[in-house]
Formats: C-alpha cells, structure tokens, sequence
C-alpha cells in the first residue's frame, strides 16, 4: 500500500524529499558559516569597542596589551586594567555593568583567543613593536574596530611576504625553531 502511494504521487514525493534535502543543505551551509564567522569575530564574554577606546578615548595598544613589548605574546588585559578607568567611567552602561560584576566576583575575565601560532614557529610581538610595525599591519583597522577577529591569514607566504617588503630575515630559523 505505501509503495503503490509513492508510485502514485511519486512527483510531490519527489518534490518534497527535494525541499527537505535543498532545506537541509542550506541549513548546514548556514551554521558553517556562522561559525567560520564567529571564528573570524569570536563571541566575547563583553562586547569590547576597540574604536571608542583606541580611536576616541586615543588609549594606546600597549596600554592594555602591556606585554607587547616585553614578550613573545601581547596578552589580553587583566580586569585590573579594565577597572582603572571603568570604576568611575561609564559605570552605567550595560557591559561595563557586566564587567564589574566579573571584577566583584573575582572571576578573570576568558577572552577566546582570536589569533594562535602553532607551536613550532616562534613569533614575539616584542620584536615587531621594537621594530615599529604598526598593530594594524597584522591586525587591522583596529581602531575602527566595534567586535575584533582575524582580517589576515597569518601564514608562512603572508609573513615571508611582509619579512621581504621591510627587508627583514627571511632565513627559515627567523621562526622556525
């Protein structure tokens, strides 16, 4: 009996089977890309404006990213950092409400990692900075930045690339240790 109602309205079931699987698709299509963008701009647990603190307030990188010049990774900044100014600035607004509950809880602030190295290359921002390349040279337009995430592919041809236009070391243990 059911094979005879597939035989008869094999067209809509044809159809229909098509919508679903089409409709399947397109919802894996979606999700992928939602999360190749969220790997791109990652999900903060605040919503960081790198705009209103870098290019209106004019607060320096290493400001909150301290550890540029001194070692291999620039870091994220500690609530202690954040809290110098926002005990007393924008107090009202929602996400520093939210990041002074953080501070109150004495929980640490997770930033998700937006840039990683694999462990066989060895990179430091303190050469870079000592060596006066802009942040945005790697990172971007972060000034004009309202949620931060990966603009560049940091791979051995971008880097050798950049190396060879500011004629620094292109020798392979320059980064490979």
């Amino acid at each position: 009996m059911f094979i005879d109602i597939i035989k008869r309205y094999r067209l809509a079931v044809f159809i229909i089977f098509l919508f679903l699987w089409v409709g399947g698709m397109g919802i894996a299509v979606m999700a992928i890309s939602i999360r190749k963008a969220e790997e791109k701009a990652p999900i903060q647990p605040i919503n960081f404006s790198h705009r209103i603190h870098v290019k209106e307030q004019e607060i320096d990188c290493s400001t909150c990213h301290e550890f540029a010049d001194k070692s291999p990774v620039a870091g994220a900044p500690p609530l202690e950092t954040c809290m110098q100014c926002h005990e007393g600035v924008a107090i009202d607004r929602p996400q520093i409400v939210r990041l002074k509950k953080y501070w109150d809880e004495k929980k640490p602030m997770e930033w998700v990692r937006i840039y990683s190295i694999p462990d066989f290359i060895y990179f430091t921002h303190k050469r870079h900075v000592k060596a006066g390349i802009d942040c945005s040279v790697c990172h971007g337009d972060v000034a004009n930045t309202e949620r931060m995430g990966r603009v560049r592919k940091l791979n051995m041809g971008w880097c050798v690339g950049c190396h060879k236009e500011k004629d620094a070391p292109t020798d392979c243990v320059t980064c490979h240790k």
